[in-house]
């Protein structure tokens, strides 16, 4: 019995230290898409439960998928702005239509994304993160402010709050290491939510309404609709989001002391297609590994598998509870900015990071990150430029994300032709192994 109660204690551990990354997303999508409060319960309870679904998959693994490691899989936090911007512009069922493709074809061919990553050196990777982390940051802002049209938009009180809620991750940050640094997301919404209540600015209706247990309900927004420009924006992340999993994969096996074969790789990447996959027919997200959860097996020395499979198997029992879900929701819109300026900034940081490993000495790699990162701001603000221009090239120049990252590979690869190994190491090296992470420390 006491077996049991350590390894669920020490699973729980790895699911509080991910549990603001993975219910920050639904969040932020269904506040940005305008979503009713029954319908954000959903997609944050379907979430849990698939982020559980989806460590299980890893874990457990087979000879087809599963990397055996002790790994958390989470909400794919470079997907926010794409899913926010394909729901936009054409409705919640294309952004699961995009979500299951992308998951498929990281599934199809997760044998061959290894040789892939040639084509995603750090110069490439570094400048999409960067692209999507700047094209976040006026949503936090917005948020920051109490939500775009809301009657009392940049009042005192949600100034106050934000900025408040701001302060405290930063103190959280600056006084305290380890678990307490880890969940600082957390605790900043909780010390928010809870000042914004004492302003009689929360409600706890949508708790007391809340049922005790739901079942889940695939397709819950409706039948997939697939968009071409959707599935390629969508399968760009996946891909970055592959790459970068792979220096968490690469970590965790030497704590684990595990050499891992290219197969092994493959069968880590196709977890995390099928993991889509099964995100997009509950309604629910892609998913990618998360590396704050890696610090903790540093941390605790813990290195069973069976105390992952005890996370995902909480995290499946909380997503069927949608009480829990409903209590994320007393969450005001100017707490959640206060939070996600800290987490977009720390999604630029994490690009910059990726792209301070590249030799900016070179003009070319200055040329790829200048020209990606600005015409992926330039679409981002001006999204009609390219307009006029056939529907089949608007594919590749109608979202500030693709254009950018298209961009970036193609001067790449421009500039890599004729070079040798020795004379551009950069265009040929495997992606940075840092993940980053999404908490001031890195993340969650």
């Amino acid at each position: 019995m006491f077996n049991w109660f350590k390894t669920g204690s020490l699973g729980l551990q790895h699911v509080l230290a991910m549990y603001a990354g993975a219910v920050i997303v639904p969040i932020i999508v269904a506040g940005q898409l305008h979503l009713p409060p029954e319908q954000l319960s959903y997609l944050i309870s379907i979430d849990l439960l698939t982020c559980g679904i989806a460590t299980l998959l890893q874990v457990w693994g087979n000879r087809i998928f599963g990397i055996k490691l002790p790994v958390m899989l989470g909400c794919a936090f470079q997907a926010v702005a794409p899913m926010i911007a394909i729901g936009g512009q054409h409705g919640m069922t294309a952004i699961y239509g995009s979500i299951i493709a992308s998951g498929l074809i990281i599934f199809v061919f997760g044998g061959l994304l290894g040789k892939l990553a040639r084509f995603f050196p750090p110069v490439v990777t570094g400048s999409v993160v960067t692209i999507i982390g700047l094209t976040l940051i006026p949503v936090a802002i917005q948020d920051m402010g109490g939500g775009q049209n809301s009657a009392d938009f940049g009042s005192l009180q949600n100034l106050a709050l934000s900025f408040g809620v701001l302060l405290f991750i930063l103190i959280m940050n600056r006084f305290f290491g380890g678990f307490i640094r880890a969940v600082s997301i957390l605790l900043g919404l909780i010390f928010g939510t809870i000042a914004a209540a004492f302003m009689g600015k929360v409600s706890f209706q949508g708790v007391l309404d809340a049922s005790w247990f739901h079942m889940v309900q695939p397709l819950y927004f409706g039948v997939p609709t697939f968009h071409l420009t959707s599935i390629l924006t969508m399968t760009l992340v996946a891909i970055v989001s592959v790459m970068e999993s792979t220096g968490v994969f690469m970590a965790l096996s030497k704590i684990c002391d595990k050499d891992l074969t290219d197969r092994d790789l493959a069968r880590g990447y196709r977890a995390e297609g099928l993991a889509s996959i099964i995100g997009g027919l509950f309604n629910s997200f892609p998913y990618t590994t998360y590396s704050q959860n890696v610090g903790l097996v540093q941390l605790t020395k813990v290195k069973k598998r069976s105390v992952i499979a005890a996370a995902g198997v909480i995290l499946i029992l909380l997503g069927s509870v949608p009480k829990i879900a409903a209590l994320t929701m007393l969450i005001p819109t100017a707490v959640l900015g206060g939070a996600t300026i800290a987490m977009f900034g720390m999604v630029v940081s994490s690009g910059i990071k990726l792209l301070s490993s590249v030799d900016l000495n070179q003009h070319e790699n200055l040329l790829v990150v200048a020209c990606s990162v600005g015409m992926g701001l330039g679409v981002t603000v001006a999204p009609t430029l390219f307009s006029h221009l056939p529907e089949s090239v608007q594919i590749l120049t109608g979202n500030g994300i693709v254009a950018g990252s298209f961009t970036a590979i193609v001067l790449n690869l421009i500039f890599s032709i004729g070079k040798s190994r020795s004379k551009a190491p950069d265009s040929h090296s495997a992606p940075n192994q840092e993940k980053h992470e999404f908490s001031l420390k890195a993340s969650s």
